[in-house]
């Protein structure tokens, strides 16, 4: 039979690190994708608003044409 090793403290934070270090890398891959996806919805909503505000201006215009007799 085997004899069973003894599990240290060494073992448990060097294991509970690399594990740590593997999310971290996750979530720093997925929060720039996330927000660059917010940059552009921003920027698209921006433009958006603007046409629409654009086309509601030229609608209520008044036009006051002034003749010299």
């Amino acid at each position: 039979m085997m004899a069973q090793q003894r599990i240290t403290r060494d073992d448990l934070e060097s294991k509970f690190r690399q594990l740590q270090d593997n999310v971290q890398g996750r979530v720093d891959d997925k929060k720039r994708t996330l927000v660059s996806a917010g940059a552009a919805a921003g920027v698209l909503l921006l433009l958006i608003f603007f046409l629409l505000g654009k086309r509601r201006g030229r609608r209520k215009t008044t036009l006051v044409e002034i003749r010299r007799i």
